[in-house]
């Protein structure tokens, strides 16, 4: 089954000549699929590189532009996929866009960090940015209607959406591939990096952040736990958060005396990670963290929604120091609006602090029944 990417359409609309369009995206959340697909669809004549091979890596580092001429000649678009292994890979996209301005050119890559690292100064006014993630309820609902898709909740909550998750027939095989991708792909950008020594403290805290998903953390309390530095704690984070493992939400906060303001909560970005990371794909019936799993399903499923409809906004939680709390915010400009997951049957209302406090804003619970509207 061949499924169609939302960034798809996205990515044609704004492949233009004398742009780059960057694509960032964990590993294995089909970045390569997509490229292929959009080379076939065009038609056009086209040079692919695959960053992970050698001689691909030499002949861009070169930075030699009549080498790129000789090579370039009679092409209309230059793909790079894992762009991020090409030294300056900044420069050598400016030199391809500025040199050959007649060239559509895309570069994929699944580590942010070392993408942007490489590319901020040189891209700037030169690139259009997107992000790649598993699988979207939008993607989804191609190939599903609305009873399958119910009925196929738990597993989602269980295993995720990776795609070729999705297209695997049976739970042994999901779980398996599950395993693999976290112990053969899912860090191997983090390891790479230089200055992690210990890929154990890093899958470690993983599995920490696992076991308290969607609670606010301390750094310092991490540390203790890992033997390492808050600092390094924070450093791992935000690396595990650039290649697209993790993803942190904020505390929302206009200062008020009894806000919490500077914690933030911690999400994976499929279900299905983080449930290999502790090991269990336990039916929902059995266990006792599927508060936390709906929780962390409908807040990535939404973030994924907006970011690939390019809405921009901002994610929240929102909580006060005597344990008054809303599950997630979304904000723009200045408008909020507030939204509260139930799994089961229990009844919510808006707590009374953050109503006087914020009388505009709105109020959703979002359950079972009515999860759809939410998230595609």
């Amino acid at each position: 089954m061949k499924i169609t990417r939302v960034l798809k359409a996205t990515l044609l609309k704004y492949l233009v000549a004398g742009k780059v369009n960057i694509i960032f995206g964990a590993r294995r959340v089909g970045k390569t699929f997509l490229l292929k697909e959009v080379i076939q669809e065009l038609g056009i004549p086209t040079l692919f590189f695959n960053g992970d091979l050698p001689d691909n890596q030499e002949f861009l580092a070169e930075r030699n532009i009549e080498k790129y001429r000789n090579i370039f000649e009679g092409k209309e678009l230059i793909v790079i996929d894992e762009a991020q292994v090409i030294p300056a890979i900044g420069l050598v996209l400016k030199i391809i866009i500025d040199e050959m301005p007649n060239l559509k050119v895309v570069a994929s890559g699944s580590s942010a960090f070392d993408l942007n690292n490489k590319l901020g100064e040189p891209l700037v006014g030169r690139a259009y940015w997107h992000e790649m993630f598993p699988l979207a309820q939008q993607e989804i609902k191609q190939y599903e209607n609305i009873l399958e898709t119910k009925r196929n909740l738990e597993e989602r909550l269980l295993y995720g959406s990776y795609p070729d998750v999705y297209l695997l027939s049976s739970f042994e095989e999901k779980e398996r591939y599950l395993r693999e991708l976290v112990n053969s792909y899912l860090l191997k950008d983090i390891i790479s990096f230089d200055g992690i020594r210990n890929s154990a403290k890093v899958y470690d805290l993983l599995r920490l952040i696992a076991y308290q998903l969607g609670k606010e953390i301390s750094l310092l309390e991490l540390g203790n736990q890992l033997g390492m530095s808050k600092n390094t704690v924070e450093k791992y984070l935000d690396l595990l958060e650039k290649v697209y493992v993790l993803k942190r939400v904020g505390a929302y906060s206009k200062n008020l005396r009894k806000e919490i303001s500077k914690s933030s909560r911690w999400y994976f970005w499929d279900n299905g990670v983080r449930n290999a990371i502790i090991g269990d794909f336990r039916p929902i019936k059995f266990r006792s963290d599927i508060g936390e799993l709906w929780e962390n399903y409908l807040i990535t499923e939404r973030i994924k929604k907006y970011k690939y409809e390019r809405k921009y906004l901002d994610s929240y939680f929102w909580r006060t120091y005597d344990q008054q709390e809303i599950d997630y915010l979304e904000v723009k400009n200045q408008m909020i609006e507030a939204f509260e997951f139930k799994w089961g049957n229990k009844k919510a209302k808006i707590p009374k602090v953050f109503l006087e406090a914020y009388p505009e804003s709105t109020f959703t619970i979002v359950s079972r029944e009515n999860y759809l509207d939410f998230i595609s």
